[in-house]
């Protein structure tokens, strides 16, 4: 979750428990630093007079000690920090940059010295208490999430916003100290921080960078770090990744600082790689190749696991496709798979990342000024979609050209191209290492992570590989959850260390300890709703029977039945798209907020079920099969399927976006017959699980998709990359057959 939504979140937590305090005050005058070093604490010290816990205690003192802080009771926000630890068991490290940060400013006070004098002294002592774990936890306490140039433009919102106020309410005073205080945190201890960690680094560890050389010849940039006094060979833990970041002492340090021999490597052409940068397409057999190097090294021991998230997930199972006798383990969390996930989705491509070409290959590392640059990538969409361009004219309208992309648009078929970047098929059948999988309901890139998992079982049946998967996002399946993901707030017990049970995975396969304790089956899922993981055998077994539902032309009020027995006289609904129209978009699947009071009827079918008569779960992946016929040789489908609750809101569960014409075979377009009834089944969309109280229904939205946030299919069947307004001609007319069925996997 990015910052500005948590304080989006906290100001709405703030509003909650404030009620019935109704005071008012004065607001802030000044617009300069100086004064507002003045007029804030006046303000803080006004709110604490006044400011009562409303009973979320947790919350209360999480506002409470930065007030403190303002007002400079630097004792009394110490104490409050200290109530937080004891009331919600919070990690030592969670709150370690606050206390620093306040213990600095009372020695600057009490002792006239400078803060960054007292911060130094308190920063390095603090560091040198510490063992190699603990420490490296802390390290990432010590930089904004966002970086200072966001928390700077925050703070100047929310004074701009104030100062149209007549006076502030409690609300607004806590919601603006927050700003101010975030922003005053990090200017002070961001910057002098980033030399002491670094220090530190140098004290505990050996840190060397080297080129290694493929058998191609080509030089891959590696940096290992070693635990200095270590002398004895160890197991060796590699990430291997293209997000070269020179200054990412923490990721580099990581697996070190569990008690590893670490590495980390970058994609041919990355960081000190003279060689051109290309995303996927070396990144297995350099993998092997490194892997190989570090088997040879005095240091490691001949076992070698790797781990991490997205590219870093790719990157694994790109390497276990070489069967490296060193790899022992691989760790994927959310991992990618070119041209099944990115840039295409069930051969549909989509605009998610198209700015992520320039954000890799710019330059050596990372450019991050133009990757994060929201108006320009949502422009682009726009733009591009309202033009009636062609798909791979795109950059055209960007006006910068991107290369990778024109790459990628030859391989609309999920061909060899695609298919040689990663193990396929009976390639699985020859991993024969343990795999730990992490994945999230909410992760866009699902449909790549457990398509890995579902391959290695279906080519391997023996395969040992465990799967930990629960109410995450995309990054959040890295961290391990956050209390509230996108309006929904997550059940305490979903909220884990992705990091700490991957060491204690890795520990279990490299050193011989003990399996992570959450690892009770090879399934283990948190089931929304419950505030209970589950644990089972297999994906299927998480149901114990799948629902068939039939897409029915019946009416019931606003919506059409679903129901569980086939209609006995086939018919149809009409749906009309007018894909020429740009005043409007078809295709509201993205489940953002999760829980939504209302959806998008302006275009779209609507199925609902009957309410059910006691608690049921949505327990794995909804599947189903589409009849459908059209007067043109194409379509993009999305289908919605979502929780309608006794309260009336919609909690989504899942969803599916994919092309009619590789329904069947995504490597191989088999194009619609006009006038003809076609099948179309589909089976690559989202795990879920989710707790439904007695009185739920079902709901599934299905549509076409026509969106400015992936391509336009026209329908004509030629190269959907290359069809432009100009081929829309008529609209697409579809009938929705009433025997399409949806199967749903429930648990009683």
């Amino acid at each position: 979750m990015n910052r500005k939504l948590c304080m989006a979140l906290l100001c709405l937590i703030i509003t909650n428990y404030c009620i019935g305090q109704q005071a008012n005050f004065s607001k802030p005058t000044a617009t300069d630093s100086i004064t507002l070093a003045k007029q804030i604490p006046l303000l803080a010290t006004e709110v604490l007079s006044k400011y009562k816990d409303q009973g979320d205690q947790k919350n209360y003192l999480d506002d409470l000690f930065r007030l403190q802080v303002l007002a400079g009771d630097y004792a009394d926000a110490v104490t409050s920090i200290n109530h937080i630890r004891a009331d919600s068991k919070a990690k030592n490290s969670q709150y370690i940059q606050h206390e620093l940060f306040l213990e600095a400013q009372a020695k600057q006070h009490a002792t006239n010295t400078s803060f960054k004098i007292a911060f130094d002294e308190l920063f390095s002592n603090m560091l040198k208490s510490l063992d190699n774990k603990s420490a490296y936890k802390t390290y990432n306490s010590f930089a904004s999430n966002d970086g200072l140039d966001e928390l700077k433009g925050d703070f100047q919102n929310a004074l701009t916003t104030i100062q149209k106020k007549d006076s502030l309410s409690i609300t607004d005073a806590i919601s603006f100290c927050r700003n101010y205080y975030e922003l005053q945190l990090y200017q002070g201890i961001e910057a002098i921080s980033k030399p002491l960690i670094k220090a530190d680094c140098n004290r505990r560890y050996i840190i060397e960078d080297k080129l290694i050389k493929t058998p191609d010849g080509a030089l891959i940039n590696a940096i290992v770090v070693l635990k200095r006094g270590i002398n004895t060979p160890q197991p060796a833990v590699l990430q291997y990744t293209i997000y070269a970041d020179s200054t990412d002492w923490t990721r580099i340090i990581e697996p070190a600082a569990y008690g590893y021999a670490g590495i980390i490597a970058y994609t041919r052409g990355k960081g000190r790689s003279p060689e051109k940068i290309v995303p996927y397409e070396d990144d297995g057999k350099d993998a092997n190749a490194v892997i190989d190097w570090i088997s040879k090294q005095s240091w490691c021991n001949g076992k070698i696991g790797m781990y991490g998230g997205s590219y870093n997930g790719f990157t694994q199972w790109a390497a276990a496709k070489y069967h490296n006798p060193a790899l022992k383990t691989i760790v994927p969390y959310v991992a990618a798979i070119p041209g099944l996930g990115l840039p295409m989705e069930n051969n549909v491509f989509i605009n998610a990342n198209y700015g992520w070409a320039f954000y890799v290959t710019d330059n050596k590392y990372l450019d991050d000024k133009i990757y994060y640059d929201p108006s320009r990538w949502r422009n682009i969409n726009f733009n591009w979609y309202n033009s009636g361009a062609a798909y791979n004219k795109i950059d055209s309208i960007d006006g910068t050209p991107n290369p990778l992309l024109q790459s990628w648009l030859k391989h609309p078929d999920y061909d060899k191209f695609w298919q040689d970047q990663v193990p396929y098929e009976k390639d699985f059948a020859a991993i024969n290492i343990p795999v730990l999988t992490f994945e999230g309901y909410y992760d866009d890139g699902q449909i790549s992570g457990l398509h890995y998992m579902l391959e290695d079982l279906k080519y391997n049946p023996k395969a040992v590989h465990y799967l930990i998967i629960g109410p995450y996002d995309h990054f959040g399946t890295q961290r391990g959850g956050v209390p509230v993901l996108r309006d929904y707030k997550v059940d305490p017990v979903a909220l884990i260390s992705t990091r700490d049970i991957t060491f204690q995975w890795l520990d279990y396969i490299l050193k011989g300890a003990k399996k992570p304790e959450i690892l009770k089956d090879k399934i283990n899922y948190e089931l929304m709703g419950s505030n209970v993981w589950k644990h089972t055998a297999s994906i299927t077994k998480m149901a114990n029977h799948q629902l068939k539902l039939y897409l029915t032309n019946s009416k019931n009020r606003n919506n059409y039945n679903l129901l569980a027995i086939k209609p006995n006289k086939k018919s149809a609904l009409n749906q009309v798209v007018d894909l020429a129209d740009r005043q409007t978009s078809n295709g509201d699947y993205y489940p953002y907020p999760i829980i939504k009071d209302s959806l998008d009827r302006s275009n779209g079918l609507f199925y609902i079920c009957k309410p059910f008569d006691k608690p049921v779960a949505v327990n794995g992946m909804f599947s189903g099969e589409l009849k459908a016929m059209i007067n043109k040789k194409d379509m993009d489908v999305c289908a919605a399927l979502y929780e309608v609750m006794p309260n009336g809101k919609y909690f989504e569960l899942s969803y599916f976006i994919g092309r009619a014409s590789y329904a069947k075979d995504m490597s191989k377009r088999v194009l619609l017959h006009p006038g003809k009834i076609e099948s179309i089944p589909f089976t690559r969309t989202r795990l879920v699980s989710r707790q439904m109280s007695k009185g739920s229904r079902l709901l599934i939205v299905l549509n076409v998709l026509k969106s400015p946030f992936s391509e336009v299919n026209y329908g004509t069947g030629k190269d959907v990359a290359k069809e432009t307004i100009k081929d829309a001609q008529s609209p697409l007319k579809i009938k929705w057959f009433n025997d399409s069925f949806i199967n749903v996997p429930l648990s009683e």
